[in-house]
């Protein structure tokens, strides 16, 4: 019964796996990080050594890469381009040696030699040379076949067409990476999502002349099959590439023993930061091809090798500059520029400081060589400063005591409620007056929980308030669409779907159009109990009189951190003109008191995925309009999950665990007898 359990499981599991597969093989679009992509490979394996008769023909230990394209003809490879086993800490690297000298019998004091060379996170190819001339290209594909991309690998300057030296052999099949420089893919970072990306997807060009515009690069490393190949061990043949033309890993060395190969490790992972391409690991080789043809190979990975993966959350790199962020509140928030480094399948070039504060307790500077860290899709921040490499004419950096945007004087307010003084520092300016403020709080006012304007996303608003169409929020309801038509990227067809969009936002909730003014303090929950207080726009806009406030210590939620704000806001001038004219424009709905008999009466939810045409801020309003409760969390008082496009897995299964009814969001807008 267990292992029908597990089965099922299984099943599971290879299904997501071949999910994820094909869309980093073929498509070109992982959504799943490298750490996460090698833990499912990673529990399946665990799996089938548990229930061995759980392996299928589809499981990952059995196949290689991905089926070839049909976009190019499939051609055999004469030798299999296998994976390699992974290994992620010391004890892995010991079962790995351990298992070369029980195969080979070896005795306790024999010392293997062993080429260490760092991983490139790239693509693989196969080269076939005959008789010294370059005849055919190959993509990995599923390692058996793979696609003929001959014309888009002859693009590559470090790929040499013809090899003169007497001692190439008749026939050989040359093995490496192609990639791309972490400086040549600055200008491509708006096509791609990582180095990795951008290589794949240049090599599937069909056009070799679109392949050529793309600074490809290409490390040669192994052989796959030969004739007349003389040398004996793996140092030896990278001497040879190097001879024939080609470029070899510079970090490569050959050394012996597991305690060897963890220093130079340990040492390769703190330069990664100054290397110039991506790399995930290193892989280890046994150095004598003698010894590699005996150990030979077990399923689709070879005895005498295996890649010892870099901790996937954590990287090292070069602090190339601090820049000051500004938030719609004020905030000022510090960001380090560093050298963009690959962490966990992410290209990351910023990391959060945080605050003034942080700066200070870590003496993060300028020139600085640090540890990032990345989890999930948590900001990436800076873990820690290696001080023995800092530069001797390094200085503390110096936060700014007045706004890089307006000028204006920078601040730290006190605590109400923890009766101290703010950690972080603020522009003093109210309103609109501050540049990056006033593009903030436009953002801010246009984003999903707000009005939810499709076609004015963060890039076009920024546009459009630096060409003087936004300036203000009422400026939205009164664009100049001849001027917009004029603009590049603005067809009559686009330009009439924002006119749709903005005239179908005219009429808004006062919860969300609270929401919307930005207010510091003032969040969704808030405004949605001032919204009931208030019942109408026009009560709120009352607080415009200072005798107002004191009726709002009376309000349960809200406290005097907040009423703080609101007087703030209702104090400048700016903002009362922006409430006046706004009320000239929509249609503020006002505040609805939550039915006792609605349609979803008692009954609670939870949303994971993406909906097609609701916002969660939008679904939520409609489960409480109709006496139900939205809820954050999985537990036994959930009668319902919605899911969407792309459900978080870790709700849906405990969902099914706690036998909780699962619908889709048709399902639920029938309940509401709605139709979207």
């Amino acid at each position: 019964m267990k292992e029908e359990k597990f089965k099922k499981i299984y099943k599971e599991k290879i299904k997501e796996f071949q999910k994820h597969n094909y869309l980093y093989f073929e498509k070109n679009a992982p959504i799943l990080d490298d750490a996460s992509f090698d833990k499912l490979k990673q529990e399946i394996t665990i799996l089938e050594k548990k229930y061995p008769s759980l392996r299928n023909k589809e499981s990952p230990n059995l196949n290689v890469g991905f089926k070839p394209s049909k976009i190019f003809k499939k051609v055999a490879h004469k030798s299999p381009m296998l994976s390699l086993g992974n290994a992620f800490d010391e004890e892995d690297l010991l079962n790995f040696e351990k298992k070369i000298f029980n195969f080979l019998n070896l005795e306790k004091g024999v010392k293997i030699e062993y080429s260490a060379e760092p991983k490139i996170d790239g693509i693989s190819a196969s080269l076939i040379y005959i008789n010294g001339k370059f005849q055919k290209g190959l993509s990995r594909g599923d390692g058996k076949q793979g696609e003929d991309i001959t014309e888009n690998l002859k693009t590559i300057s470090d790929i040499p067409e013809i090899i003169l030296d007497t001692e190439f052999p008749k026939e050989i099949d040359i093995r490496g990476e192609v990639f791309i420089q972490n400086s040549d893919f600055k200008s491509l970072k708006d096509k791609f999502a990582n180095p990795r990306n951008a290589a794949s997807g240049s090599l599937r060009q069909k056009n070799s002349e679109e392949t050529k515009k793309i600074p490809l690069k290409f490390i040669a490393y192994t052989y796959g099959f030969e004739k007349g190949l003389k040398v004996k061990n793996q140092k030896d043949f990278l001497l040879l590439l190097k001879k024939w033309g080609f470029k070899t890993n510079p970090l490569n060395i050959t050394t012996n023993g597991i305690k060897n190969l963890i220093s130079n490790y340990n040492e390769i992972e703190k330069k990664r930061g100054n290397i110039d391409f991506d790399i995930d690991g290193i892989v280890y080789k046994v150095n004598s091809f003698e010894l590699q043809k005996r150990l030979g190979y077990v399923s689709n990975s070879p005895r005498w090798a295996v890649a010892h993966k870099f901790s996937t959350n954590k990287g090292i790199s070069k602090i190339e500059s601090i820049e000051i962020q500004i938030g719609r509140t004020g905030a000022l928030t510090p960001v380090a520029k560093i050298t963009p480094i690959n962490i966990g399948g992410v290209v990351v070039s910023n990391a959060t400081l945080h605050n003034e504060d942080e700066i200070k307790r870590k003496d993060v500077r300028i020139g600085d060589t640090v540890t990032v860290e990345r989890a999930g899709d948590v900001i990436p921040h800076i873990l820690s400063v290696d001080l023995k490499k800092r530069l001797k004419n390094s200085s503390k950096f110096v936060f700014p005591n007045k706004c890089p945007s307006c000028g204006s004087k920078t601040i730290k307010e006190f605590n109400l409620i923890t009766k101290k003084q703010d950690a972080v520092r603020r522009c003093s300016s109210e309103g609109y007056f501050c540049e990056k403020i006033s593009i903030e709080k436009l953002k801010h006012f246009v984003s999903k929980e707000a009005f939810n304007i499709d076609g004015l996303g963060k890039k076009i608003v920024e546009n459009f308030w630096n060409l003087n169409l936004i300036k203000l929020p009422q400026d939205i309801f009164n664009l100049n669409f001849d001027k917009i038509k004029k603009l590049e990227g603005w067809g009559n067809l686009s330009v009439q779907n924002l006119i749709y969009s903005i005239d179908d936002k005219k009429k808004i909730s006062l919860e969300r159009f609270i929401y919307s003014l930005g207010i510091r303090h003032i969040g969704l929950e808030n405004a949605k109990v001032l919204s009931k207080y208030f019942g109408s726009f026009l009560k709120f806009q009352d607080l415009s009189q200072e005798s107002k406030f004191d009726d709002l210590l009376n309000i349960d939620g809200i406290g005097e951190t907040q009423i703080n704000s609101i007087k703030n806001f209702f104090s400048n001038k700016t903002n009362l003109n922006i409430l006046n004219e706004l009320d000239k424009v929509l249609r503020i709905n006002n505040a609805l008191l939550k039915r006792k008999n609605g349609l979803l009466n008692d009954k609670t939810f939870l949303v994971t995925g993406k909906l097609n045409g609701i916002s969660r801020a939008e679904i939520k309003s409609l489960i409480e309009q109709n006496s139900g409760t939205a809820v954050s969390s999985v537990s036994k008082k959930l009668n319902y999950l919605i899911i969407g496009d792309k459900p978080t897995k870790r709700k849906v299964d405990s969902a099914k665990e706690l036998k909780i009814k699962i619908i889709s969001q048709s399902e639920w807008l029938k309940m509401l007898n709605k139709t979207r």
